[in-house]
């Protein structure tokens, strides 16, 4: 298990903020009890703050036929629809919901070329609300397969969710079960598949980023 880069300046903040306010409870004479309620507050803050940044170390098995999945969660959708941003067509849209306490770093669901890559400043309404693919802040990247196989990676902001990082450009290419990117707080990454790919998936399903075959084509 290893500690996200994403995660050292919010680490920081909290680590200031705990010696601070630890120091004010000790040097004034407050109430034993403030103080142990202080006390155990900032544990909770700092434990907060490592598990939301977690990274643990995965052994990846690629397979140039399946999907894996982008991102630990639960997924919440899975259904034909129309992708009107890149496509234009109809295609599989498979959803997995990021909450606050999952790990919260993207892979690659597939290996390839980076055929497109947009971000989209927005809103940042409830992640499984309906409209959050298309009004929340969010990035689109497509992926193109040795196959000639595109798929389309979609990172989206949450209520909480207030930055979205991607290590990715197009025209690049990427590896599968290899991080994309990272979400904070609490979003949604969306797949869309071709219509004839296998989903091995059912919606409510605890998925993990890396591991779990979201599909094959």
């Amino acid at each position: 298990m290893k500690f996200h880069k994403e995660g050292y300046a919010s680490l920081i903040v909290v680590l200031l903020f705990v010696v601070i306010t630890n120091s004010v409870a000790a040097y004034f004479d407050v109430a034993s009890w403030l103080k142990w309620v202080i006390y155990f507050a900032s544990a909770f803050l700092f434990i907060t703050v490592l598990q939301f940044f977690r990274s643990p170390i995965r052994e990846i098995t690629q397979d140039e036929q399946v999907v894996l999945c982008p991102a630990d969660g639960k997924v919440v959708v899975i259904e034909e629809t129309e992708e009107t941003e890149y496509f234009k067509d109809k295609r599989l849209q498979v959803s997995i919901f990021m909450s606050p306490i999952n790990v919260h770093s993207n892979r690659n669901p597939v290996s390839g070329i980076v055929k497109h890559f947009k971000y989209h400043p927005g809103k940042f309404l409830v992640a499984w609300h309906p409209k959050s693919s298309i009004d929340n802040e969010r990035t689109t990247i497509v992926i193109e397969t040795l196959s000639k196989t595109e798929i389309l990676v979609r990172q989206i902001a949450g209520a909480l969710a207030k930055r979205i990082v991607w290590y990715v450009e197009k025209g690049r290419p990427v590896v599968q079960g290899e991080e994309f990117g990272f979400i904070k707080f609490g979003s949604r990454v969306d797949l869309f598949l071709p219509l004839n790919t296998e989903i091995n998936v059912k919606i409510g399903d605890k998925v993990k980023g890396g591991k779990t075959i979201i599909g094959r084509f």
